[in-house]
């Protein structure tokens, strides 16, 4: 699977060689719910067939067809699917995103990729990421509130210590000896020659090194999300000190994941150990767009954001998360023109809002309702 972060730092969507087809649809992730999913998404399928034969002979649909069905019949991609699913499809380009949240279902033909529900997960404030290591290999892991699920590490990531040292790993023979025999029940006995332990400690301190420049490099500069260490105890304070991520948060969890009876009982830890963070990001958030409005720097006035995040100025735009305004933003003017969103072209404001202000260096936030300091759907501060 491709991953949104990396795609999106890459500037993947940006260019497209029309028709730029993207469909849109939530998933489920157990049975007998999954059923449904892959009847789905051959009907959305479909749909930007009938909407492509508009303008294109079968000659030239076929082939941008070929990818989008083949992945309808994969039995195997649709039995380990999780809340939503992404597809991005041009004459030169295949992206599938398995989401961690729901997304409404779209199927649409345009002259651009249709990219707003990945922008709008990608700014939600609750994901994170977590590094899972010992001595022997590392996992990654990434979430939100409602989900964590591993992912496979970026190419360039070392998972084990043979692939970090290669041959730079130090010698590993051992002398094994089982006291007691057969019937004693006693487990075999290692026996490392002179200076082991010292040994081992320094091909895992040259294993986390690594690792640490990896994570940075391929998951944390992409991804911009705090990452939070799950390990033994004994492994934080070397990982930490060697550590040169400015992502990586100084909580960690005492445990690691395959130590734990289940995926929910890891996940719960992980969210209770980051959820202080995110209030605490939050609250910050709010405070300061109160703090600027009633200094005349910032606004929750939609037509006001408009045009200041047209000229440059919104800084931060917090978003209400799951809110829609149907309609659309002059990227000229910052006018705004309200519409019906039931058709699948029409945009939404906040999104459009969104988009420009990141387009004008600025910090887009999603935030849940509950959390939102307005009732409009935005809260913009401004640079001056």
């Amino acid at each position: 699977m491709n991953r949104v972060d990396q795609d999106a730092a890459a500037g993947l969507w940006e260019e497209c060689d029309p028709p730029c087809l993207s469909l849109y649809q939530p998933t489920h992730r157990d049975h007998p719910d999954n059923e449904q999913d892959p009847i789905r998404f051959k009907n959305l399928v479909k749909a930007l067939e009938d909407s492509l034969r508009q303008k294109f002979a079968s000659d030239e649909i076929q082939p941008l067809l070929e990818p989008l069905l083949a992945l309808a019949d994969d039995r195997e991609f649709w039995n380990c699917t999780f809340d939503g699913l992404a597809v991005l499809r041009d004459r030169n380009r295949f992206r599938v995103y398995k989401l961690q949240r729901p997304v409404p279902e779209l199927a649409i033909v345009a002259d651009s990729f249709h990219t707003k529900p990945l922008l709008r997960i990608l700014q939600s404030a609750d994901r994170y990421q977590v590094l899972a290591l010992n001595r022997n290999e590392m996992k990654v892991f990434e979430g939100n509130r409602d989900a964590l699920d591993e992912i496979t590490p970026a190419d360039g990531v070392p998972q084990t210590l043979t692939e970090a040292l290669g041959d730079e790993l130090t010698d590993s023979r051992q002398t094994v000896s089982a006291y007691g025999g057969s019937g004693g029940g006693q487990a075999p006995m290692h026996h490392g020659h002179g200076g082991r332990k010292a040994e081992l400690d320094d091909d895992a301190e040259r294993f986390f090194r690594v690792v640490d420049r990896a994570v940075l490099e391929h998951h944390s500069k992409p991804s911009g999300l705090p990452l939070l260490l799950a390990a033994l105890p004994e492994h934080h304070h070397m990982f930490h000190a060697l550590s040169h991520n400015p992502f990586l948060i100084s909580e960690s969890l005492d445990v690691h994941p395959d130590a734990l009876a289940s995926s929910d009982d890891f996940r719960e830890r992980v969210w209770q150990t980051i959820e202080p963070r995110y209030l605490e990001r939050l609250a910050g958030l709010v405070d300061a767009f109160g703090s600027n409005k009633a200094k005349g720097h910032g606004s929750d006035d939609l037509a006001e954001v408009a045009r200041a995040a047209v000229g440059g100025r919104v800084a931060t735009l917090l978003i209400e998360a799951r809110r829609e305004i149907p309609g659309r933003v002059d990227a000229a003017t910052g006018e705004l023109e309200f519409d019906d969103l039931s058709h699948p072209e029409t945009d939404d404001v906040l999104d459009d809002l969104g988009a420009l202000v990141l387009k004008m260096g600025g910090e887009v936030v999603v935030v849940p309702k509950e959390r939102m300091p307005t009732d409009t759907g935005i809260a913009a501060t401004y640079r001056y």
